[in-house]
């Protein structure tokens, strides 16, 4: 069996109107300032910022604004981020919004500890040492950046999209109001709800699945078997409360590391590979995920057909076939019927992007961040590989 150590720091606050308890989670942590990082207008216009300044203001806790920021967070708003913190003496961070700014809060603290250029940490050149307290007021059920301890951010120079973390930048609290997220439009509803598919996924199908635990398998297959569920529920009726409650607690689950307990590190090629289009075409990263990942499962069909075929059984329901190879193949189809039932693409033309062959190499290239690495655990993928999945999933 594989060893492992959990740990999560991540105090949830799960609760209808649950933001306006921010300034009482904030007072343990007493706080100089804190900066309110936020994305773009519809935080404002739905009342929510003002509810969460009203709170800290009769708490007496001084506050200071940025928002702006866009999915795929930009390393330009990090970088104002932590020039303003410094000028106003933040030491707090509070992201009101989803997996981007969610981001985006973790590199500015990050960024703020560390000192020097933050982006030597995403391209690993510099060791994270720690971090500044980050909490969240989640409005968008997707990323799982509430209780995970990484972050992803884009280069502006090139759109490079890279990742890093340290378990100090987790958040300290997660307030979780599953109605704030019942304006969201419904593509972005259910690229969270792939979005935490992949996260589930990416643990599960990894290359020594014979060594898993049989409860970290089964917790990871149940959460599965209901995201596919609430989300075909929401598709029906965007307005299902409870719906909405059960996916954004699957957000958390999904990437606070409990699908993958005794697991290897997971897989994670599919994300790489969606990284490179979100960081180029700035496409949702949930649709961009199940855009890409039939043409990688392909790929690497022969080393994860077990737990391909598995999750066929589990999760789809499934009956066995004459051969694991036809079960699995079964699962991937049931898989991509789902995703065109809630809307989202299957390959690269439904994404909405067409990528010429010179495009495909420079997105290669990238991915393996210019030759210095190979990508995911199943394989070892390199610029060659790639060149084949990306192309395939045209």
């Amino acid at each position: 069996m594989n060893s492992f150590t959990y740990y999560t720091p991540t105090k949830v606050i799960f609760k209808e109107n649950g933001e306006v308890d921010c300034a009482k989670e904030l007072k343990v942590f007493n706080p100089k300032k804190v900066l309110i990082h936020y994305g773009g207008k519809s935080a404002i216009k739905s009342g929510l910022i003002d509810r969460v300044k009203k709170a800290l203001e009769e708490e007496n806790i001084e506050y200071v604004l940025l928002g702006g920021v866009v999915a795929n967070p930009l390393l330009s708003k990090v970088h104002e981020g932590i020039e303003l913190c410094k000028k106003e003496g933040v030491d707090f961070i509070l992201a009101v919004g989803g997996g981007s700014v969610i981001d985006s809060s973790k590199a500015i603290a990050i960024g703020l500890y560390n000192g020097g250029e933050v982006w030597d940490f995403f391209e690993g050149t510099r060791e994270v040492k720690g971090s500044y307290p980050v909490a969240t007021i989640l409005t968008i059920a997707a990323a799982g950046s509430e209780m995970s301890k990484g972050c992803v951010i884009t280069k502006d120079e090139g759109m490079l999209k890279r990742s890093t973390g340290h378990p100090d930048a987790a958040c300290r609290f997660a307030i979780m109001n599953p109605l704030l997220t019942l304006t969201l439009p419904n593509y972005q509803t259910f690229s969270g709800c792939v979005d935490i598919l992949m996260h589930t996924m990416e643990r599960y199908l990894n290359t020594d699945g014979d060594q898993n635990l049989d409860i970290t398998d089964e917790i990871a297959e149940g959460l599965m078997r209901s995201v596919i569920k609430n989300a075909l529920i929401l598709k029906d009726n965007p307005k299902d409360i409870k719906a909405r409650w059960n996916i954004m607690w699957a957000s958390s689950l999904s990437h606070n590391g409990l699908t993958g307990c005794g697991t290897n590190s997971g897989e994670w090629a599919v994300h790489k590979i969606e990284h490179e289009l979100g960081g180029k075409y700035d496409v949702a990263h949930g649709a961009g995920l199940s855009a890409v990942f039939t043409s990688w499962a392909l790929y690497v069909f022969d080393k994860i057909e077990d737990r391909l075929e598995k999750f066929a059984l589990n999760v789809f329901g499934v009956e066995k076939q004459a051969s694991s190879k036809e079960t699995a193949l079964l699962g991937i189809e049931k898989l991509n019927e789902f995703y065109h039932k809630i809307d989202m693409p299957t390959n690269l033309k439904e994404l909405g992007v067409d990528p010429s062959d010179e495009e495909i190499v420079e997105l290669s290239i990238k991915a393996t961040n210019f030759g210095k690495r190979l990508i995911g655990t199943t394989i070892g993928l390199d610029k060659d590989d790639l060149i084949k999945i990306y192309t395939k999933a045209r």
